[in-house]
């Protein structure tokens, strides 16, 4: 016991698991991968119960909970062999949020954590590479500035691509370490423009992060995230502080995110996204179009293999298609979290079926997994005819879906109120955007990968999406869009095709299909039983 807060350890040797309603489900899912012997960053949880506390302002759970981090910070420096905040050897953490059923992107993270202006020196001292230090405290400084300060990030964004086009580079990641120390200072700047601070002790910032991603839980986001998937009787987040892995110290580095199979088609293939150079943020954000499993296995063959096969592990261990983070540092592999994916009704389905086949599951298992899934949501719906299309991305949801573009949650709303079907049109989306996913019938991203955020809520609500479409071009100011030289203005009919990737202006026509083998099946299994599903 730690003051009046409970903390559980996780990796370096410890094996022991606890339940989901405790620690959340990344926290119990971590201790499980690290009872597997599957590499894992340590890490220590802060359960639902205290956390909770420290969401509605207690006095008295905010004192345990500085108490707690004070105390068992410890744990992970001896785990690491570098100690939080120093000059020389500095342990930089990730603060990460963790209900007790996973809210994909709705809760906070708060990651470099630690990253104070003397471990910043200290990181440069340690690795010799001041470019990564200086990232480091850029990104902590940012995540900080929205996560736990509440500012607005759009300055940020902004600054980026200053500093980017004066630098003359092609993208953030080709900037040196002059230009990521002018970046990490004008972040700063915008920050006391605002009137805000961010600590500059490393237990301060712990603290204030723990808090931020306490509070997160009631944020409206995540308020409407709940009510939309009947989770309202969930009570808090956990937190769960680990020591950071970097993907960003160079081009053997790397942060992705990989599904053991396809959620959106069901297809029996790994779904892998990944950037070089990165953090995990990077990817999950939607705001960089991510390369695919073959970038690794060209860079580090081994590594790629490694991957394979602890999805593979994963998979068996918890009886279901699972989704992982994980980062690649310095050639090393390391999983960060794991849970079951999000998938499409029409994936559901598929992986049912196929999980019987290969012994995974008994079919009255697989019917258990299949009860509520809805009869009509189990179509496959494709364009009718051939058509040219306007542009190309990458699908990330399958279906098909025509509809009046909308480019942000607003405008969807809205429009989505007068009666006709709206597809919501961004640059990037992010989970702020969930109201505008549920108004609308399919997502249009110009950015992103099939494993972002955004991509995983399209999935679970069964709203087709693209993403990652090179050819959008979106005006927020005059609200009109380009799709190559085509012009798209905002109640434009346009349709896309979650599967193909392909965008198309105008309407077209939709022709819906039954996975009839796959129901036959099914229905065998129910021979005696009530009628498979619900019949709406």
């Amino acid at each position: 016991m730690t003051g009046t807060i409970n903390i559980r350890r996780i990796g370096d040797g410890h094996r022991q698991t606890w339940p989901d309603d405790e620690v959340g489900s990344k926290a119990a899912n971590l201790a499980r991968m690290a009872a597997l012997g599957l590499p894992v960053p340590p890490a220590f949880a802060l359960p639902i119960d205290a956390c909770a506390g420290v969401a509605e302002g207690a006095g008295s759970a905010e004192r345990a909970l500085a108490e707690a981090l004070n105390e068992d910070i410890a744990y992970l420096e001896t785990s690491t062999g570098t100690k939080f905040g120093d000059r020389r050897r500095p342990l930089l953490v990730s603060v990460r949020s963790g209900a007790a059923v996973s809210m994909p992107g709705m809760l906070n993270t708060v990651l470099n954590v630690g990253c104070t202006s003397a471990a910043t020196h200290g990181l440069i001292r340690m690795t010799g590479n001041p470019g990564f230090a200086w990232d480091c405290r850029r990104r902590f400084l940012e995540g900080f500035a929205e996560n736990v300060l509440g500012l607005d990030p759009s300055p940020f964004a902004g600054q980026i691509a200053e500093v980017v086009k004066s630098a003359g580079a092609a993208s953030e990641s080709d900037l040196d370490a002059q230009d990521r120390e002018r970046l990490a200072a004008a972040h700063e700047t915008a920050i006391a423009t605002c009137g805000a601070e961010v600590p500059d002790d490393a237990m301060g910032g712990l603290i204030a992060a723990a808090r931020g991603v306490c509070r997160s839980f009631w944020s409206d986001r995540a308020r409407t995230y709940r009510k939309l998937q009947n989770l309202e009787h969930l009570k808090g987040t956990a937190v769960t502080v680990q020591a950071m892995v970097f993907g960003n110290r160079g081009r053997s580095c790397g942060s992705g995110v990989a599904f053991s199979r396809d959620p959106s088609t069901g297809n029996a293939e790994p779904v892998i996204d990944f950037l070089f150079d990165s953090q995990g943020e990077d990817v999950v954000s939607g705001r960089r179009t991510p390369r695919t499993e073959a970038a690794i296995a060209a860079a580090m063959p081994d590594v790629a293999a490694e991957l394979r096969d602890v999805l593979s592990r994963l998979e068996r261990h918890f009886g279901d298609v699972q989704d992982i983070e994980f980062t690649i540092e310095d050639g090393k592999l390391w999983v960060l979290q794991t849970r079951a994916a999000k998938r499409t009704p029409r994936a559901a389905l598929r992986f049912a079926v196929d999980f019987v086949h290969e012994g995974l599951l008994s079919s009255d298992e697989a019917l258990r997994r299949l009860e509520g899934l809805d009869r009509a949501a189990l179509v496959i719906n494709r364009f009718a005819g051939t058509a040219h299309a306007a542009a190309g991305g990458t699908g990330a949801a399958a279906g098909v879906a025509v509809g009046r573009a909308a480019f942000d949650s607003s405008a969807a709303q809205r429009l989505a109120q007068d009666g006709d079907p709206v597809i919501l049109v961004r640059r990037d989306t992010t989970t702020a955007d969930v109201a505008g996913f549920s108004a609308s019938v399919g997502i249009l991203t110009a950015a992103g990968g099939r494993t972002a955020h955004a991509a995983l809520v399209a999935r679970q609500m069964g709203k087709p999406c693209v993403v990652g479409c090179e050819a959008l071009r979106i005006d927020e100011e005059n609200r009109e869009g380009r799709l190559g030289d085509a012009r798209i203005a905002e109640g434009d009919w346009i349709s896309i095709d979650g599967g193909s990737g392909e965008v198309f202006q105008g309407q077209r026509n939709i022709v819906t299909e039954r996975p009839e083998a796959e129901l036959r099946e099914l229905h065998s299994w129910h021979a005696g039983r009530p009628a498979f599903g619900n019949t709406a």
